[in-house]
């Protein structure tokens, strides 16, 4: 009868999580984001030595090249992000549409649009460019904090991980690219892979 109770509880203790959050978040989302990440960051390492062996006095030219590389980077990686989400829902019989996505990408995105708004505004002040990496990572790991409650826990532990590496590259800016190719890359990959196995 004790078994039969504890069985009855977790059933509706894993319905009501169900209902509260987005569970149709799938591994490979992270995964595929990473790997373009980490194409981006080798991308934009050679365009770097390209600038410097160089002596190119067009800065702008190639901030305008980082900012175009890193839209490419976000578009491919929220395209792919949906398919994989598309199809994990299909399979789950889970609505990728309901009340739970809207809150999850309420709580993503307010911090995201505020963290580039602040990145476009170092730019254009021509503030020190070298903080834009940090501080990319930064709100991006404010922004998977806000919306954990909503979703997997574990995001919460990448969010933390995001932060760290920002505030790291701010105290040391000259490894602002390699903290960004771990943050969004090497993390992405290293999170996707342990979601996929412990939520399949």
């Amino acid at each position: 009868m004790e078994d039969k109770n504890r069985d009855d509880l977790k059933a509706i203790r894993t319905m009501m999580e169900q209902a509260s959050r987005f569970i149709s978040l799938s591994g490979w989302s992270g995964i595929s984001a990473g790997i373009y990440a980490l194409i981006a960051s080798g991308i934009a390492y050679t365009w770097m030595n390209d600038f410097y062996s160089y002596n190119d006095p067009s800065l702008n030219g190639l901030l305008w090249k980082f900012i175009l590389l890193g839209l490419v980077t976000l578009f491919l990686a929220i395209s792919t992000g949906v398919l994989f989400t598309v199809k994990k829902s299909k399979k789950n019989k889970v609505a990728v549409w309901n009340a739970n996505t809207k809150r999850l990408l309420l709580h993503l995105f307010v911090p995201l649009l505020v963290g580039g708004l602040f990145c476009l505004a170092l730019f254009v002040n021509h503030a020190s460019l070298l903080l834009m990496g940090p501080t990319t990572l930064i709100f991006y790991g404010l922004a998977l904090l806000n919306a954990s409650k909503f979703t997997f826990k574990d995001i919460a532990y990448l969010g933390y991980c995001e932060i760290v590496l920002g505030l790291i590259g701010l105290f040391i800016p000259g490894y602002g690219l390699l903290l960004w190719a771990i943050g969004f890359g090497v993390l992405h990959i290293v999170y996707g892979i342990v979601i996929e196995r412990k939520y399949r």
